[in-house]
């Protein structure tokens, strides 16, 4: 239930882990594949990338995609409490949020 940071790996509940290079490369597939974006543009977001607001692909509808992919991808579960604007800001803020979510298993 903790990061390692020797191994950088972030373990669910279970003790599973899940390297945070391999959640980031998850997580811009997720991006690429619900947003029809470019393999090659989301490889180049980094913590500071804007994407509600900012991706015009990512509207209302299109979070409701990504986030049920993030689910189904990552094993994870969100619920709407969980949704807020500053999640959905920056592409640092969804990688958190995904951290956090396979943390609390």
């Amino acid at each position: 239930m903790s990061t390692n940071p020797v191994s950088d790996e972030v373990q669910d509940a279970s003790g599973i882990g899940m390297s945070r290079s391999a959640l980031d490369r998850a997580l811009k597939a997720i991006i690429s594949d619900v947003l029809g974006i470019d393999a090659e543009e989301t490889d180049q977001f980094d913590n500071d990338t804007g994407l509600f607001g900012h991706l015009p692909e990512l509207d209302s509808m299109a979070v409701a995609g990504l986030l049920t992919e993030m689910e189904d991808r990552l094993d994870i579960v969100i619920d709407d409490d969980d949704v807020d604007g500053e999640m959905l800001e920056t592409y640092g803020g969804l990688l958190a949020f995904a951290e956090t979510k396979i943390i609390a298993g």
